[in-house]
């Protein structure tokens, strides 16, 4: 490595040609303070091929290989993790089978987890904070990357005082392989942070289609997802009283509103020593 290259901060893409990890790729490239080194993706016919051409990119004399282990182990033993602010960061979004152990590899090599990947259970997400305090590996687990839909999540934590009804809809395109999106989950669980308990039954309700009124969660809050074509990211929480209801709405019209969330988490994902969950903790 050249003394320019050890400066810039650097960065594995696992998922790396798909929607969201292609334009990480993208803005990784297209910045003076990273540098790619692994593009990891299990498509097989894009075996061996450069992940610039690829994407329709130039050439970036990095291939686009399916191993991961190898690729982390190359990048911890080139940039050795010596203390805050060291060492290189794993930018994962591919699958929530395989994310839990694509997030406890990382560790384990000392490369720095950026998870976008939703689907970790609550059990999972705890063993993950306890293996990164061990390990004093920092790592950000972040459902959504979007600066405006941090400030969304705030605005419903802040209604949540003053009205006892409430509901949440997302909607994503129809590839995302799991729903309700973690998006939703970790904004219904920053109201729930009020500790009440909404939506207390005023009618013995009954459902003549089964889910049809949400999936319901213990708070009381119900979720309701949407899967269409088309769609990129939408989401909703809608709050009701007497004579009025209170809407808040976010719509993501394209993936590069995530990029800023994105890189500003790789930066201050390298001077953590544990495991943070959501953006809301680094913005």
């Amino acid at each position: 490595m050249n003394s320019n290259s050890t400066e810039k901060i650097p960065v594995l893409v696992a998922g790396a040609l798909g929607k969201m990890g292609s334009e990480v790729i993208k803005a990784v490239l297209a910045s003076k303070e990273y540098r790619l080194v692994a593009a990891i993706d299990n498509s097989p016919s894009q075996q061996g091929v450069d992940v610039g051409i690829a994407l329709g990119l130039k050439e970036q004399n990095i291939v686009v290989t399916s191993d991961l282990e190898g690729s982390l182990c190359a990048a911890s033993q080139e940039v050795r993790d010596d203390g805050v602010g060291k060492g290189a960061v794993l930018v994962d979004f591919t699958h929530p089978k395989v994310v839990y152990e694509h997030t406890r590899a990382a560790i384990a090599y000392g490369v720095h987890p950026v998870i976008g990947t939703t689907g970790l259970s609550s059990s999972q997400l705890n063993e993950l904070i306890i293996f990164a305090e061990k390990a004093s590996v920092g790592c950000a687990v972040i459902p959504n990357f979007s600066v405006g839909m941090v400030l969304l999540q705030q605005a419903a934590a802040a209604a949540a005082s003053f009205y006892d009804f409430a509901e949440l809809t997302e909607s994503h395109h129809n590839q995302k392989a799991d729903a309700p999106s973690g998006t939703c989950i970790k904004t219904a669980e920053i109201i729930e942070e009020l500790g009440k308990k909404f939506n207390l039954l005023q009618v013995e309700e009954s459902e003549t289609i089964s889910g049809c009124r949400g999936g319901l969660r213990e708070s009381g809050l119900r979720i309701h997802s949407v899967r269409l074509p088309g769609i990129v990211a939408q989401q909703q929480v809608m709050f009701g009283s007497a004579g009025e209801t209170y809407l808040l709405s976010h719509n993501t019209i394209d993936r590069s509103a995530y990029m800023p969330g994105v890189l500003l988490t790789i930066k201050k994902v390298r001077y953590l020593e544990t495991l943070v969950y959501g953006l809301e903790k680094l913005i």
